[in-house]
């Protein structure tokens, strides 16, 4: 039996295969004011990364002013990229259903982003009131807030539960917040998570082995 009680998601990259999508759209829109970057580019500095944040780093790049209303901008293109092509992560769907424990997710992106990502890639009905946005708490990764409130409101401790996560500043969150946390590193070609995350994988078939053998 696994030593865990919890097993909190994160979303965007470990759930649904969405990050390339997303990341394409905002490096579209910094492109267009100037910045002159690809998609290896922003998978890089961008990933696992609240808007907020993202925004700075396109203004840094271009050295000029955002409009307000830029982030409205990216939601809408986002959302219409994600409607034409959303799936779940290969494997994630067989790990949920046959995980034993109580799991949720938490993510950095707003809760609208958060349903209906889950909704098109088939996976909404497994997390019905076990969604935890920063956006709640206008705290965001690598502050642990969000996964914090998870374990409270899902009724553990921190060390009770284990962090699935895909970026450095979720892995970073989740350190902080004196959780576990496995990195799923089928997108980290600098192998960056592999010295901070508890242990790391790169198949999502393999985690419910991994979780199986952390042995209370």
């Amino acid at each position: 039996m696994s030593k865990y009680k919890c097993i909190i998601f994160d979303c965007d990259g470990v759930l649904v295969d969405s990050e390339p999508t997303s990341i394409q759209v905002l490096v579209d829109i910094a492109n267009a004011y100037g910045a002159n970057i690809d998609l290896d580019y922003g998978m890089k500095h961008f990933k696992g990364s609240f808007f907020v944040a993202c925004k700075q780093m396109i203004a840094d790049l271009t050295q000029r002013e955002l409009p307000d209303d830029l982030e409205a901008i990216y939601r809408v293109r986002s959302f219409e990229a994600f409607e034409k092509k959303m799936e779940a992560v290969d494997g994630v769907r067989d790990v949920i259903g046959n995980l034993n424990l109580p799991f949720c997710v938490a993510s950095s992106g707003p809760e609208s982003k958060i349903k209906l990502n889950l909704g098109l890639a088939g996976l909404l009905p497994f997390f019905k009131g076990k969604i935890f946005s920063c956006y709640a708490l206008k705290k965001w990764k690598p502050d642990p807030a969000v996964f914090l409130w998870a374990a409270k409101t899902m009724g553990f401790k921190p060390e009770e539960c284990l962090v699935v996560e895909d970026s450095l500043s979720g892995v970073r969150a989740a350190k902080a917040g004196g959780f576990d946390v496995f990195g799923y590193t089928a997108h980290d070609p600098e192998n960056e998570l592999q010295t901070l995350a508890t242990k790391t994988f790169s198949k999502m078939d393999d985690l419910l082995a991994l979780i199986n053998n952390e042995m209370a």
